[in-house]
């Protein structure tokens, strides 16, 4: 069996055609009609590397860690396909992988390519920038003082050197997908993992698909929000968006052409194609821009997911309305090689699926760590938050002590102790170390709006006016300490909520 499995970062379910959205992706849509989409996949551990842990292990992680790299105890779908004979590929501009919190990721590849240049990547190097004029080439929300941790004057430095499309990582991410594939399309036993950093701010895509989304805007490029409030005017809001849906627009193009690429070779009859994302993107909606500090509306949570399999051609174009997660990616891909599903795994294989609709899960929990614990049964979604954000009580469970962008402080050992008593470590012990309130914060992002609420998505689903049904609440509660039980989540992770820790 042969797979290629595309991995988007922040891709909106609702810009998509195929869900219902209006931006220029016909490709998506043509990809929907051989594909089974599903229409209720929500996102498990946030942000980024959170989500892709998740994907590569199969389980939940942020009830006991935040941003993070692969623990040892881990076990992480390439390595099981790597054991059982499968040759597993990672292409990626996916920069996040080389950082401190995301190390131990593409190493559980057969092999892996990176290409460089998205948003803050330490790429290209001028000792002296251009501050002035940056300055006057960008608006001034997105332009920080030289030397800020927001990375961002890196990320406009390596855009100078981006001088024609071929110069996007994501082009060289497609044409090293197409170059493997010339090598080695006649080989079975591989999987290749395609993960494209795009659409992930900040959104720059070339002339040709930001001339489809025309605005009245006239300043300096404004293409990359801050993770705060809306502050922006009418005009600078729709310039965000414009920018944000010609790189969705883009992403569409280039898949596009992994579609011909399949129509030209008749990669049909033998190769399973996916293609998904880890979360969405705020853009101005409930007053919000981006991800990890507000509430997390649909609009982050609800993700897209289509899957083809040619054993399960006949049901291409149908639609699934069973609640799905990121979780059941790495049971997927392990059923479509053909390798056994391991015990610490808590998502679900959806092959079952392909072939008709059924309900695998009454409910989902989904958030980050230090925020909000939430859960969806696909009709109502139930935000529950601690009463004291600032003083909560949480740790972290890990035995590789990095940040995202760094080690763990001397002073974060303080209050550490040794933890064994999780059936998921495999034997492993491992540090249980005191979280601080920088952890919580995340990504410099202070959380926000915190506030328990439920939704009902059928009467409201734009969640713009929350709920008062206690019998329901009571139920998503139940459910939520149910998979919480299961995923062995830490006696602090209920009294943080305010829940009854369940007895042994």
């Amino acid at each position: 069996m042969r797979t290629i499995y595309v991995l988007f970062d922040s891709l909106n379910r609702l810009a998509l055609s195929c869900y219902g959205g209006n931006l220029v992706t016909p490709n998506f849509t043509r990809f929907a009609e051989r594909a089974v989409t599903f229409d209720n996949h929500y996102v498990g551990s946030l942000p980024c590397m959170p989500a892709r842990r998740d994907m590569h292990t199969g389980r939940l992680n942020f009830l006991h860690r935040s941003w993070g790299p692969l623990e040892p105890f881990d076990v992480s779908y390439p390595e099981v396909l790597k054991a059982d004979g499968t040759y597993t590929h990672l292409i990626t501009d996916h920069y996040h992988y080389w950082e401190d919190g995301g190390l131990t990721y593409h190493n559980r590849y057969s092999s892996w390519e990176f290409l460089r240049g998205q948003e803050w990547d330490p790429w290209r190097a001028l000792v002296e920038p251009p501050v002035e004029k940056f300055k006057k080439k960008y608006h001034a929300l997105q332009v920080d003082r030289p030397g800020a941790r927001s990375g961002r004057l890196q990320g406009m430095i390596n855009h100078e050197f981006v001088k024609s499309e071929e110069d996007y990582s994501m082009v060289g991410c497609f044409n090293r997908t197409f170059d493997f594939l010339d090598i080695n399309g006649g080989s079975d036993n591989w999987l290749v993992h395609l993960e494209c950093f795009d659409p992930h701010e900040p959104f720059f895509a070339p002339e040709r698909f930001r001339a489809l989304y025309p605005s009245d805007y006239q300043g300096p490029i404004l293409n990359w929000p801050r993770y705060q409030r809306v502050q922006e005017t009418a005009l600078e809001v729709e310039e965000i968006r414009a920018n944000y849906a010609a790189l969705v627009s883009m992403c569409d193009d280039y898949f596009g052409k992994l579609l011909d690429y399949f129509d030209a070779h008749d990669l049909w009859k033998d190769t399973a194609l996916i293609v998904t994302t880890d979360h969405g993107f705020m853009l101005a909606e409930h007053e919000w821009w981006a991800k990890s500090r507000m509430p997390f509306y649909d609009e982050i949570s609800h993700i897209p997911l289509l899957v083809y399999h040619p054993d399960y051609a006949g049901h291409g174009g149908q639609r699934r309305q069973s609640l799905t997660q990121t979780i059941d990616i790495m049971p997927t891909l392990l059923d479509i090689h053909g390798s056994s599903v391991p015990l610490t795994v808590e998502g679900y294989s959806l092959l079952p699926l392909l072939e008709g609709e059924q309900t695998i899960r009454p409910a989902a929990v989904y958030g980050r760590f230090g925020a909000a614990t939430n859960v969806t049964d696909g009709r109502y979604t139930y935000f529950r938050y601690p009463k004291d954000m600032e003083n909560q009580e949480l740790w972290e469970y890990t035995l590789l002590p990095t940040h995202q962008r760094a080690m763990f402080a001397k002073e974060e050992f303080e209050g550490a102790s040794l933890e064994d008593s999780f059936a998921f470590l495999r034997g492993f012990p491992v540090l249980k170390l005191p979280a601080g309130k920088e952890p919580v914060k995340g990504q410099g992002a202070q959380i926000a709006d915190a506030d328990t609420v439920l939704y009902d998505l059928e009467t409201d689903p734009k969640q713009m006016e929350p709920i008062d049904n206690p019998e329901v609440e009571e139920r998503l509660i139940g459910e939520m300490v149910k998979i919480m039980t299961r995923n062995e989540a830490p006696p602090e992770a209920y009294r943080r909520l305010g829940l009854e820790v369940p007895s042994a």
